[in-house]
């Protein structure tokens, strides 16, 4: 079953994560200003840093931010995944960077493909996600 065939409570609307490396933070930053109008029409889970900085930038939207993801925060979300609550994954992954904690890199992108969850690493994955969930602009 796929997580888009799960439908959220009647009472909250559909959850999509978003996560980013240090380096590629602004990139993701940026991304959600320009999806802002889309993104405002879900509920946005994200890890620690990241969700400040999207909150920060975007008040208007609606941001949970979780912990770190070093400290937890991928785990969070996987957990989310595993229980049906997240809609889609943009992770914008630094292919460039060695990460301490690519296992738990690793384990979120393994818990969104074995929930068949749509899950985008790059900017022009993620508009074609969000535009596919959510809508063209």
């Amino acid at each position: 079953m796929s997580a888009l065939s799960v439908p959220p409570a009647p009472d909250r609307r559909p959850y999509v994560a978003l996560v980013a490396h240090d380096a590629r933070k602004d990139e993701i930053v940026k991304w959600a200003g320009r999806h802002a109008a889309q993104l405002a029409r879900v509920e946005i889970v994200s890890t620690g840093t990241t969700g400040g900085r999207i909150s920060e930038a975007y008040p208007e939207l609606s941001v949970t931010r979780l912990k770190s993801g070093p400290l937890g925060g991928d785990q969070q979300i996987g957990a989310m995944i595993c229980e049906g609550q997240i809609a889609a994954l943009i992770f914008f992954v630094d292919p460039l960077s060695p990460m301490p904690h690519d296992v738990d890199v690793k384990a979120l992108t393994r818990l969104a493909t074995v929930y068949d969850l749509p899950m985008a690493c790059s900017a022009s994955t993620a508009d074609l996600i969000v535009n596919g969930l959510l809508g063209a602009p």
